[in-house]
């Protein structure tokens, strides 16, 4: 019989969605013995409860007790914003399956299991926070989530799990600068990324609380905004005031929800003995259901195989590679079996085999399936052999499956959200099959699990893996498609020998991602591969099969007049050198230095030619003074390499690239290319377009927009600064980006004694040189030869530097040491950049030196920028836009014309707050957009 709910009443509420991400981070991956289903998160949301029930609270103690739950992503609030969390990303594929366990869970400790359709678990919490007050009980919310910080005050108060610390109004007033009533009104103004809030843009948290504290609340902040001094702030709250009114209802909890239960219902009730131990012994809980078994004096029943964790895990027996065991699927009898199979086990290792590397050209040739170590499958679908048909090519081998009949079968599978799909460098397999209308997901990548455990330590291609953690060499592909001149596509390889080749692709697959699951929590990385590596991969191969639009002309024009102007620089060259050579030749050139004008400091290599790299070019050319002919044959030539480069390179190059299907250049990014993390781009690399140069500026006007669209960049401006100001705490340069001074003018100021007034354009490159050396670990020699002075006057600037920000070498000399001490550095979001040669003698270390002080801060800015592209395409889903381009620190967009104004402000919120909430800059990042026709117009 439950009593009334009154005075003297204390209910817990109990954030349960929240709860169940806290623990599937928090533990080790966890898997039940019997089966294979996951239960780590379901394993810490049970001790979670436990312990609620069995903590001596004293007079916090819980006299009534629910678990509350978000029922679905969608809720009434995308009926008023259809773009509400919508960038959001899909839950981690073994995280899925646990969510009904953990229902199960909070009924078999027999607590009340609340969720309610079209509304989230905070409205109902805020429904019995208000209930309960009103009956003269108190509440305590269990949670850190800021969006329940509203409801804090009058006897409702929340506690941080995680922390032990109670949240009341002094803790909410010091985390928003207002009180919990006017939380809501701040939020409205100042938005949430996480959840696609729009807000007002270009007000801040700390802006909105001072707004607030003005004007009292968001209504009369609006119908006051003329009288607000600050342009920016004045127009942005009067272009978006119906903005922030809808932002307001968005982040409003409703706390009138209709609940068919009174909080009688609630009452703390003691656990069913028997029904909680035989939930905890069919999640196959060890230690949990001793304990429980202890204090509620019942002897725990049989279990004979329960789970281990990850680390106390046995080794597993290495199962030897038996090539004869796979199998060739040459009927539909045979596939529906595997397919059968693969819904049984929840997961499957796959991968195809194509006609080439260039996933917008290459033709599917076989496809192989892998569910258990050393069973595994090919499916051919394409061979041919050396027989012509009917149109004069190779005829198709016999016994294959038709690709359609295949992809039909396939198909369902591949897209099922249930099943696992594991794959090495899945981006390349997701972008065949996607060419072919099969959108794969959800997935795992075993070269992007490797990345992000051991990125600076070995490369992440197969074999390798393949070779160090399995002991196994997989046969080499040069076997069946030979080198060179001779080399074969796979579709000319004999099935027998495609069956032993590609099926052990996927078994070894399997078997590194079995290795590789539970080492990324144990390497404490879950979270960069879950966060940064895995959800980029859609996101690139979006990118990557959009392409481009190039202007074949503009590129043709373009290389008529370099090879042009190429002619006139070589005719200036050999007019200096008072001789005809080939000006290509560095042998011949060497020769024309150091032999024949007697140019000082030629060294000659192993191969008795002398060095005429673009280092000693570029010293030879401060020798105006002592020899001017040397001096200006070696900047002439300089430009010559240039602009041969930017020919060869690009606008030769870039026409070759130009897909003969969509008429577009398609690149391809690659995730684990730079131990750092940033992106690489190859097959045309178009990261490495210069732009400081004339020549090169002009190469990016042959990219351009279709009619009626244009193309937007959205550039983060100086971010690698902004993040060394703060992992270095320089106030100085804080507070320089707080007020919008130009940061080099101000370094300078501050290092040279030079009021800004009286700044000199020389004085400004020089402190940018430092700005951006200093980050990159620069020395005073190469200082000196990037500004072409004496090499004590630019260890002077470097010592001058450090003098005024001090903070700087203090930052240098701590990321050092603990390189040193640890083997790697960590970015601000978890990633972890090893660096094996720290510690080495010699000229390496210093080099292994300058790339551990320049990693986290080129490694925060690379992860801001992947968090800002996973975030992208939820965020902009109802324009006409598309994200074509990433390029170091800029996101390049085609979008329709009549969309432009709409994407640059979701866009630049979207890059702005990429960093919140994992990690809070306290240097604002900023967005500078533009926009064109071409990609030159709008960069």
């Amino acid at each position: 019989m439950t009593s009334t709910f009154g005075k003297g009443c204390h209910l817990h509420l109990i954030d349960g969605s929240a709860y169940i991400f806290r623990a599937y981070h928090a533990l080790p991956p966890l898997t039940r013995k019997s089966d294979g289903l996951p239960v780590g998160a379901v394993a810490g949301f049970c001790n979670i409860l436990w312990n609620e029930l069995t903590k001596d609270k004293g007079s916090d103690a819980a006299t009534h007790i629910a678990v509350v739950f978000d029922h679905s992503s969608k809720t009434f609030r995308n009926e008023i914003y259809p773009l509400y969390k919508a960038q959001r990303p899909e839950p981690p594929e073994d995280l899925r399956p646990q969510f009904p366990l953990t229902r199960t869970a909070t009924k078999a400790f027999n607590i009340a299991c609340l969720e309610l359709e079209n509304f989230e678990a905070d409205d109902i919490i805020a429904t019995l926070a208000r209930q309960a007050r009103e009956a003269g009980g108190r509440v305590t919310i269990i949670s850190s989530d800021k969006d329940l910080m509203q409801l804090v005050g009058g006897g409702v108060e929340m506690l941080d799990p995680m922390k032990n610390r109670k949240i009341g109004p002094d803790e909410v007033f010091e985390k928003f600068g207002v009180g919990p009533d006017k939380v809501v009104d701040v939020q409205a103004l100042s938005g949430d990324s996480v959840d696609n809030v729009p807000g007002a843009p270009g007000i801040g948290p700390k802006t909105a609380a001072l707004l607030i504290q003005e004007f009292g609340d968001v209504e009369t902040l609006l119908e006051r905004a003329h009288e607000i001094p600050q342009q920016k702030r004045r127009e942005s709250l009067i272009e978006n005031a119906e903005q922030v009114r809808i932002s307001k209802r968005l982040v409003q909890l409703d706390d009138q929800v209709a609940l068919d239960f009174g909080l009688e219902t609630l009452e703390l009730q003691a656990p069913d003995a028997t029904k909680l131990m035989d939930f905890l012994n069919e999640m196959e809980f060890r230690t949990l259901t001793r304990r429980v078994a202890d204090k509620l004096g019942v002897a725990p029943p049989e279990a004979p195989a329960l789970t281990e964790t990850a680390e106390a895990a046995p080794e597993t027996p290495v199962l030897p590679f038996d090539h004869t065991a796979y199998q060739a699927v040459r009927d539909m009898g045979a596939l529906n079996q595997w397919i059968a199979e693969i819904y049984e086990a929840g997961y499957v290792a796959f991968d195809s085999e194509t006609t080439s590397l260039n996933e917008m050209l290459a033709e599917i040739v076989g496809i192989s399936l892998c569910v258990t170590p050393g069973k595994a499958c090919y499916i051919p679908v394409g061979h041919k052999t050396g027989g012509d048909d009917l149109f004069g090519g190779s005829a198709l081998a016999p016994d294959q499956l038709p690709l359609d009949q295949v992809l039909a079968a396939l198909k369902p599978l591949l897209e099922d959200p249930s099943i696992l799909k594991i794959g090495q460098n899945l981006k390349y397999d997701a972008k065949i099959f996607a060419r072919q209308g099969v959108r794969i997901a959800p997935i795992d990548d075993t070269m992007l699990m490797s990345y992000a455990m051991h990125g600076g330590i070995h490369n992440h291609g197969m074999d390798e893996l393949s070779d160090r953690y399995l002991n196994h060499q997989p046969i080499p592909i040069k076997t069946l498609i030979g080198s060179g001149k001779t080399q074969v596509t796979f579709d000319k390889v004999a099935i027998d020998e495609a069956v032993k080749y590609a099926a052990e692709d996927a078994d070894v697959t399997l078997r590194l991602w079995q290795k590789f699951k539970p080492m990324l929590h144990r390497a404490k990385v879950t979270t960069v591969y879950e966060t940064l590596e895995r959800p980029l991969i859609p996101v690139l191969m979006d990118m990557e099969m959009a392409g481009i639009q190039v202007d074949r002309d503009t590129l043709s024009r373009m290389s008529n007049a370099f090879a042009q102007k190429m002619a006139g620089l070589e005719a200036e060259v050999q007019e200096v050198a008072g001789q005809p050579f080939n000006v290509g030749s560095p042998k011949q050139l060497g020769e024309i230095l150091f032999d024949v004008l007697k140019v000082p400091g030629g060294e000659k290599g192993k191969t008795g030619a002398y060095g005429t790299g673009a280092d000693i070019l570029e010293d030879v050319t401060t020798l105006e003074d002592t020899h001017p002919q040397g001096a200006k044959l070696a900047a002439l030539v300089l430009d010559w390499r240039q602009l041969a480069k930017l020919k060869s390179t690009y606008t030769d190059a870039l026409q070759e690239h130009i897909n003969r299907d969509t008429g577009r250049v398609h690149t391809s990014y690659s995730i684990s290319g730079a131990v750092t993390g940033r992106l690489a781009s190859t097959d045309p690399n178009l990261q490495n377009i210069p732009v400081r140069s004339e020549e090169g500026r002009r190469i990016r006007e042959a990219f351009v927009a279709p009619k009626g669209r244009v193309l937007v960049s959205l550039d983060y401006s100086q971010i690698e600064l902004r993040i060394l100001a703060h992992i270095a705490d320089i106030p100085a340069l804080k507070q320089a980006f707080r007020d919008g001074h130009d940061i080099h003018a101000m370094t300078a100021s501050e290092m040279f004694n030079v009021p800004l007034d009286q700044m000199t354009s020389d004085v400004r490159r020089q402190a940018k040189a430092i700005n951006f050396g200093v980050i990159y670990g620069i020395s005073g020699f190469g200082l000196a030869r990037n500004l072409r002075i004496p090499r004590a006057e630019a260890q002077g600037f470097i010592d001058r530097y450090f003098e005024r920000f001090p903070g700087i070498k203090d930052y240098m000399t701590a990321t050092v040491k603990g390189a040193q001490e640890r083997g790697y550095v960590e970015t601000l979001f978890g990633r972890k950049i090893h660096t094996p040669d720290i510690n080495a003698k010699g000229p390496g270390q210093g080099f292994a030196k300058r790339a551990a002080i320049n990693a986290p801060i080129q490694g925060t800015a690379a992860d801001v920028i992947r968090r800002a592209m996973v975030r992208m395409p939820g965020a902009i889903a109802g324009l006409d836009a598309k994200m074509l381009l990433q390029v170091h620190d800029e996101l390049l967009f085609e979008v329709a014309e009549e969309d432009v104004e709409k994407l640059i402000p979701i866009a630049k919120e979207v890059m702005e707050g990429a960093s919140d909430p994992a990690v809070k800059l306290s240097v604002k990042l900023e967005v500078e957009a533009g926009r064109g026709q071409t990609w030159a117009a709008a960069h």
